[in-house]
């Protein structure tokens, strides 16, 4: 069996201190068949420069707002299988492998654990397993499937055929893609699919804020259908 090449979008912006770990884990994947896109916002530092040192191909995507760098990365992408990561992200060693072996029958997209990239207390890293182990998992057990974007997979043909993310959307874009998704087949979770993200946000919030402005948001999205359109950046 032919194996199925891949693509990894990687939206970015101001982010050479930290893309660095995304391109390390990388490296170090056990499938090989796989290019990896980067999808720039106008950075003024050095993260275009680093991308291509890798390897990466690089597309400019000025206009803000990461559905938008997504989109631009999977318009150039030749993979059958689209994988998202952040740029502040390091994917586990079996990470495309597992959704390369995951997205197959009726399955149209996965999602997987994401951990803190930094050590933390343990109270930040029990909630990161809270949210994106517990919480993703009891989504796609009810039939609400909330995939996060920062670590996931999903057939190209079937991320066209939704038109891929909602570009008006500042946050939540990723829920909002998940609800298109499901109309089309599966959405599961893959344990092996493991990534590790920056919690530069909570240490720049704080535990209360960060909390407080997701579970905000998550009231705003299911009751409004209508997400904050501010998310500060964090670089």
């Amino acid at each position: 069996m032919v194996p199925m090449k891949v693509s990894v979008v990687i939206p970015a912006l101001n982010e050479e201190k930290y893309i660095g770990y995304a391109f390390e884990g990388l490296r170090r994947q056990s499938f090989k068949d796989f290019e990896v896109i980067v999808a720039d916002a106008g950075s003024t530092d050095k993260t275009r420069e680093i991308a291509r040192k890798y390897g990466a191909k690089v597309v400019i995507e000025r206009r803000r707002g990461i559905a938008r760098g997504r989109n631009a990365g999977a318009k150039v992408a030749k993979g059958d299988i689209l994988i998202f990561l952040d740029a502040d992200t390091k994917p586990s060693p079996r990470l495309i492998e597992s959704y390369v072996k995951g997205l197959k029958g009726d399955v149209v997209a996965a999602t997987g654990p994401i951990l803190p990239l930094e050590k933390t207390k343990k109270s930040i890293t029990l909630g990161y397993k809270f949210v994106s182990i517990l919480f993703v998992k009891l989504a796609i057990k009810i039939g609400r499937p909330t995939i996060v974007g920062s670590n996931f997979a999903v057939r190209r043909n079937t991320f066209e055929k939704v038109g891929g993310f909602n570009s008006n959307l500042i946050t939540y874009e990723d829920w909002d893609l998940s609800k298109r998704l499901k109309k089309y087949g599966k959405i599961i979770y893959i344990d092996d699919a493991v990534v590790y993200t920056s919690a530069r946000r909570i240490f720049a919030w704080g535990i209360r804020g960060f909390f407080n402005f997701h579970v905000g948001n998550i009231i705003r999205y299911n009751l409004f259908k209508k997400p904050k359109d501010e998310y500060e950046p964090i670089r």
